[in-house]
């Protein structure tokens, strides 16, 4: 994505409009939920200026890389009432913050130990007035065991040492891939599986929640 660029709101909509399109049925996602993604995108469009939140190469990539994800969980998990959700590693907030606002059931925290992508995150969070989504500025090594109901992590380490540390956090993993093999951990299986597309660039993406097998 160029950086210098930066879009407009009526830009951003029709984009974050396919995504949506491609993941729910028409009209059911409220009006709302699209401003606060457009709000969204806008912030991480104007702090990737300096920070470089991504490497996106295009708006296409820039809007899949921030909504598609957190869409296709946000359509698998339905209606997670009062689930606790814990996001590591979370950077630019992708997926998380997508699915906390296509999921709102959810209470989400997000962890990131760099100084200025917590600052983004909080000023995320701010301006779209969503105190129940928490941002914690903290390392991983540091969260407490057993805290949540599901953990979740995209690419802040190796497939197979996420869901060593996400059994540790939580009775529920969910591991994104974009290639390569599923990761395997004693006593812990995999429950659900998603194959999709991300819907403006084709790239192909898979998703798979693990779960501790009961007695082990």
């Amino acid at each position: 994505m160029t950086h210098q660029k930066i879009f407009t709101p009526d830009e951003w909509r029709p984009l974050i409009d396919r995504v949506l399109a491609h993941f729910f049925s028409a009209g059911g996602i409220e009006g709302s939920v699209v401003t606060q993604l457009i709000t969204y995108l806008s912030l991480a469009n104007q702090w990737n200026q300096k920070l470089n939140l991504t490497g996106a190469h295009s708006v296409d990539e820039f809007v899949d890389l921030f909504v598609s994800d957190g869409a296709a969980l946000a359509r698998a998990v339905g209606a997670a009432s009062g689930e606790r959700w814990v996001d590591v590693g979370s950077g630019a907030g992708a997926p998380a913050i997508a699915l906390a606002l296509l999921a709102p059931e959810i209470q989400m925290t997000l962890i990131e130990p760099r100084t200025k992508r917590a600052a983004f995150l909080r000023t995320v969070i701010g301006t779209l007035g969503r105190g129940d989504i928490r941002v914690e500025r903290r390392r991983s090594q540091e969260l407490p065991e057993a805290h949540w109901h599901v953990a979740m992590s995209r690419a802040a380490l190796p497939p197979d040492q996420w869901l060593k540390q996400g059994s540790r956090l939580a009775s529920s993993v969910w591991v994104l891939l974009g290639r390569g093999d599923w990761p395997t951990l004693k006593n812990w299986r995999r429950e659900q599986e998603l194959v999709y597309r991300w819907p403006l660039t084709g790239a192909e993406r898979r998703a798979a929640r693990f779960v501790r097998v009961l007695g082990a």
